[in-house]
């Protein structure tokens, strides 16, 4: 996936405002289940927020870039322990994505 211009980035925040996390990371951490959700909320949603309710800022730091890599979704901002995801679906449902119903 290529990371999007500064513009479309701009657009992807503004898009991401008004949405509430789907999915939370917490005390279990990464579990399989957790990353199991995350890949099931990009594929229908694409654009997402992940709540991380984990100890210290490094360790959010470290576990929203391990959901990156392990997800293949681009980390368009994060906002105290609040991140918000981008991994594109060609085949996803217009109801469903929260790119396509924005526009």
């Amino acid at each position: 996936m290529t990371p999007p211009s500064s513009k479309e980035l701009r657009q992807l925040r503004a898009q991401a405002h008004s949405l509430k996390p789907v999915v939370t990371v917490a005390g279990k951490g990464l579990a399989l289940s957790v990353l199991e959700e995350l890949d099931r909320a990009l594929n229908d949603h694409e654009l997402i927020k992940v709540k991380v309710a984990v100890g210290d800022r490094e360790q959010r730091e470290s576990v929203i870039e391990e959901l990156c890599s392990q997800s293949g979704a681009y980390l368009v901002q994060r906002v105290g322990n609040i991140a918000t995801l981008l991994r594109t679906n060609p085949q996803a449902d217009p109801r469903k994505s929260n790119l396509h119903r924005s526009r």
